[in-house]
């Protein structure tokens, strides 16, 4: 008789362990709190438009391609790609702004229109990422993060210095361009940490970047979910929505069973996809490995303010994906990680996929996804949403020289209390924990439990890290470990 696991949450990582353990011959059964799947990828409708809730990077696409490829499978049996061009562009200022192209030759094109030997100075420090990328995803984030020997490779040895320089260091020494230094910086926020808190070796973010381009799903960033949800239940998994876990239940040392909405629910194993955290919530005090203090002790990816808005005519000046850095990035920075509060000035980021995929807004109008980071914790109001709602309205207006509050048919707003209320964050955060220097691998929260034998996390705030594709290799690392385990 197979063993029965239960899974919490139906985010990238859970729908991800949940394929690899019913390929491996689990009874698998999934439990969404909420009444759709996707967790932070979630997608919704309203008055013709389609958002993303979350996501909506594609980078990364070889990561895919192997979860996909481990159950005979390509990602074009379920849904298509285009390579978006450009893949996004950086906004300076009114008519100053940097778009980088769908190859290395355009961007290094564009770097040397920037600045002296631009190009060269790329070339040199994309073959050093591309090195990073190969050793990271070859010989790094397939590993468990049971121990520090994980990282001893031969490969690695070489790379020790990139992990105790930073990002900013090394992007600082190779250019003098603060526009370009900012493109270069800009992808580690991904991983949740300022440059300056970043280890050298994660500039292989920026060969996913501009060595591998940046990729729209036809229908939105929901279609991956979609793909995982048939891949999974094609292979037998069960998934439950609107089926909230309120406590899990422990005979000894070993989980006895889950209480969803207070029916109690036999199992084997116990897997949680959701916040950390807040899963240990959920255990009597003594079987918790990890103490209110040591959470609070740990550096948080930001959290978002996020508006969702229908526009009922085309906007002019935008591509896909665009960030308006036109306000010190540094300053904004300092106001999420070193002295957390709303920043005076903020950076923000702003994505319109009916750009390139029409079907994700009636015929003529937008749909606008606008983001603004933000410290996890902070203080979430109605004012303080439409305080910057208006901020970042009045700088987008100016910046692409149109009118769009006039034109606005729907809007939402999504922010610290939502992350909480949906997700059960840790204050609200929005991509989980840091990849810090004392953050990474085997030095974040464990995918297994210490303290109880057949409990199993996965997710943002274990390893690998924060970000999508990071979330299918934690599935994947989890499911392994499961079946070594037995």
């Amino acid at each position: 008789m197979s063993k029965k696991i239960s899974i919490i949450g139906s985010g990238f990582s859970s729908l991800s362990a949940a394929c690899y353990l019913a390929k491996a011959g689990f009874e698998v059964e999934i439990f969404e709190k909420n009444d759709n799947i996707g967790g932070r990828a979630r997608q919704f409708k309203a008055e013709g438009f389609t958002f993303d809730m979350g996501p909506s990077w594609y980078w990364m696409p070889d990561v895919f391609e192997r979860f996909f490829a481990d159950f005979n499978k390509k990602p074009s049996d379920y849904y298509s790609l285009d390579k978006l061009d450009p893949g996004y562009q950086v906004v300076f200022g009114e008519d100053e702004h940097i778009k980088i192209g769908d190859n290395l030759e355009k961007i290094y094109k564009v770097f040397d229109e920037e600045e002296k030997h631009g190009a060269s100075k790329l070339m040199k420090f994309i073959s050093n990422a591309q090195e990073n990328y190969d050793i990271a995803i070859k010989d790094l984030v397939y590993k468990p993060g049971v121990s520090a020997l994980e990282l001893v490779t031969p490969k690695t040895i070489k790379k020790l210095g990139a992990f105790f320089s930073t990002v900013d260091k090394d992007v600082e020494k190779a250019f003098k361009s603060d526009k370009l230094k900012q493109v270069l910086k800009f992808p580690v926020l991904f991983l949740g940490a300022k440059p300056s808190e970043t280890p050298s070796f994660y500039n292989f973010m920026n060969y996913a970047d501009f060595g591998l381009g940046t990729w729209h799903p036809k229908g939105g960033f929901f279609e991956v979910i979609k793909a995982m949800k048939n891949l999974a239940e094609s292979l037998g998994v069960k998934v439950n929505t609107s089926s909230n876990i309120t406590k899990i239940g422990v005979n000894g040392n070993s989980v006895s069973h889950l209480e969803v909405d207070g029916a109690p629910i036999n199992c084997d194993i116990v897997l949680s996809g959701a916040d950390y955290h807040h899963t240990e919530t959920l255990l009597e005090q003594k079987h918790r490995q990890y103490s209110e203090e040591y959470w609070d002790k740990k550096v948080f990816a930001p959290s978002s303010l996020l508006f969702y808005i229908g526009f009922d005519k085309k906007i002019k000046n935008v591509e896909h994906h665009n960030l308006y850095f036109d306000v010190d990035f540094n300053q904004h920075a300092h106001s999420i990680y070193t002295k957390p509060k709303w920043p005076k000035e903020p950076l923000f980021y702003a994505n319109f996929t009916s750009k390139t995929d029409p079907n994700t807004a009636p015929d003529g109008c937008e749909n606008g996804f606008f983001l603004v980071p933000i410290a996890p914790g902070l203080e979430d109001t109605e004012s303080l949403r439409k305080q910057y709602f208006d901020i970042v309205m009045s700088r987008f207006e100016k910046l692409t020289k149109q009118n769009v509050r006039d034109h606005i048919i729907f809007k939402r707003t999504y922010c610290v209390d939502d992350f909480k209320e949906d997700y059960n964050s840790y204050k609200g955060n929005a991509y989980g924990m840091a990849n810090t220097l004392l953050q990474t691998a085997f030095l974040r929260p464990k995918l297994k439990s210490k303290k109880v034998n057949n409990l199993y996390f996965t997710g943002q705030l274990t390893v690998p890290g924060p970000g999508v594709p990071p979330a299918l290799i934690s599935g994947k690392l989890v499911a392994q470990l499961i079946e070594k385990n037995l």
